[in-house]
């Protein structure tokens, strides 16, 4: 069985022990992302915005196990979150297919299944509460350095196809043009 594993953060340079085979392709479906989850070690991290219209190409790679079980639950350990943050998408299962833009993609990639990770937005404390661009610069510019650095790393090791708004922001503000491989 064919199954995706969808990516456009820390998954890509840091999959840790995820069972997933290691080159990631560039060309995953086009989704809303964006640099709106902040970390308690300081970074703002990529997340799905539903609401926003602006999207980016996410990269995907294929898991190394057999089910879909096994791959959601890698992932959900490798996230080090609740099954309500990881979602799937299956052949298997229409009903569960409301995500209209992953199918397609899906079945054009020709994959049985596709699983990825849904944590929500969140800023200042609040599940859900998006930064502004504005809020999200005074941030990390206030951020002590140590955790200014790991929010700096993180925004540079983002692959480079994730061009947000708020990257190019940051870019222009700090300066933190992409490192990553990819």
């Amino acid at each position: 069985m064919k199954i995706a594993c969808l990516g456009w953060g820390s998954l890509i340079w840091d999959p840790r022990e995820l069972p997933i085979q290691k080159h990631w392709f560039n060309n995953g479906p086009f989704l809303p992302i964006e640099f709106a989850r902040q970390s308690n070690n300081g970074r703002l991290t990529l997340v799905i915005i539903p609401e926003s219209i602006s999207t980016v190409q996410s990269l995907w790679t294929l898991f190394s196990v057999p089910t879909t079980d096994q791959a959601f639950e890698a992932l959900r350990r490798r996230e080090n979150t609740s099954s309500g943050n990881i979602a799937m998408w299956s052949k298997a299962n229409p009903k569960n297919n409301n995500q209209r833009d992953i199918s397609k993609w899906a079945e054009n990639a020709n994959v049985e299944a596709v699983i990825w990770t849904v944590l929500p937005p969140k800023f200042n404390g609040i599940d859900g509460n998006i930064p502004t661009i504005d809020e999200a610069i005074i941030y990390l510019r206030q951020l002590p350095l140590e955790k200014k650095n790991k929010a700096e790393e993180y925004v540079r090791m983002a692959p480079r196809q994730v061009k947000t708004p708020y990257r190019r922001h940051f870019e222009t503000e700090f300066g933190w043009t992409p490192q990553g491989n990819i």
